[in-house]
């Protein structure tokens, strides 16, 4: 019995490792599917009420790519314009850092070339480069989540359909219920973590646009995107600002250090005050277990791991609380705290 045990154990982790390496080597796939299956909850609502009109469901696709690119050259208008705005700024920093440089040179015994322009010249060049090739793969991969998305809202429609003619009315019943409740928990979440990332960028921009620094409704854009990054998105966040400041105001330090305390206390406010009232249980995971799901996801997909690692997490737990001899898992992936309340409650 101890045998089989242990023979169990070995072909689980041997099971986890390969489904890890398969993820990450398929992630040019997979990554696209995701986010289109993620975008498809987001455009899921007006194709369903457009539906309702009685408009054929390609027309519906039609107006739903007609939203997404509308969004996309927005996006890329205001890149653009950040893109044209650092342009002109650039000469000025530049020289800041040339002065910080010759500061550093000095008192850290860097060598005298650290900081000539042919040294840095070709760091950039390098970089320049790399930035076009992901410049690439990122079109690409919108060509991917484009013809995924248009997919799955065309095949959404006949999915209930599909599942009563599958299986039979009780297995059907539980696949329908387990993926309401999915869709229901994450939209209520997604919805609930968007409205908290919007007030964390309003309140950045605010306090950086009080203080001076340069760009700030780009960080405070910055601070909304990575909000969405469980954890570690808040802090990385607050690095570009506070460098910035840095530069911009040398060689005075104190707004960098007034700019670092404006954007930790926002942090901590928003995450002890108004995220528990916002939020609550939403999802009704354990903090390791995010914390666990964020370094997973974040080493097979990067930063899109990171993004959906908690996502990801979520639908894992309502799957194996809608399977009987799964539910321990669910249970454990769970918060500590509901199950403390349930049994105080019983008692």
């Amino acid at each position: 019995m101890g045998n089989f045990q242990v023979i169990i154990g070995l072909v689980g982790i041997v099971s986890i490792v390969a489904s890890g390496l398969v993820l990450n080597f398929a992630q040019a796939v997979f990554i696209p599917l995701i986010i289109a299956w993620l975008l498809s909850y987001l455009f899921g609502p007006v194709v369903r009420f457009l539906s309702r009109l009685k408009i054929p469901t390609f027309l519906n696709v039609i107006v739903v790519l007609a939203l997404f690119f509308g969004v996309c050259f927005l996006g890329a208008l205001f890149l653009n314009a950040r893109v044209l705005a650092f342009t002109e700024a650039f000469p000025r920093y530049y020289s800041r850092l040339l002065e910080i440089g010759k500061v550093l040179t000095t008192n850290l015994e860097f060598p005298p070339d650290f900081w000539s322009p042919s040294r840095w010249g070709v760091e950039v060049r390098g970089y320049l480069i790399d930035l076009s090739g992901s410049f690439v793969a990122i079109v690409s991969k919108l060509v991917m989540v484009i013809v995924f998305l248009v997919f799955l809202l065309l095949e959404a429609p006949y999915f209930e359909f599909k599942l009563q003619k599958a299986f039979s009315p009780v297995t059907a019943g539980t696949v329908k219920n387990i993926i309401d409740t999915i869709s229901f928990q994450i939209g209520r979440y997604l919805s609930a973590l968007a409205l908290i990332s919007a007030v964390t960028g309003m309140f950045v921009w605010f306090a950086l646009e009080y203080i001076g620094v340069d760009f700030a409704v780009t960080w405070g854009i910055l601070a909304f995107l990575l909000n969405f990054i469980p954890t570690v998105g808040s802090i990385v966040a607050s690095i570009p600002p506070i460098l910035v400041a840095l530069v911009q105001f040398y060689p005075s330090y104190m707004p960098a250090v007034i700019t670092s305390l404006a954007l930790l206390t926002i942090q901590v406010t928003i995450g002890n005050f108004i995220t528990p009232k916002v939020m609550g249980d939403r999802l009704n995971l354990s903090p390791v277990v995010v914390l666990i799901s964020l370094l997973f996801w974040s080493l097979i997909w990067g930063v899109v791991g990171a993004l959906i690692s908690t996502i990801i997490a979520a639908i894992i737990k309502i799957v194996c609380e809608n399977i009987p001899s799964l539910n321990f898992i669910s249970v454990m992936m769970g918060s500590g705290k509901i199950y403390q309340k349930e049994l105080e409650d019983r008692a």
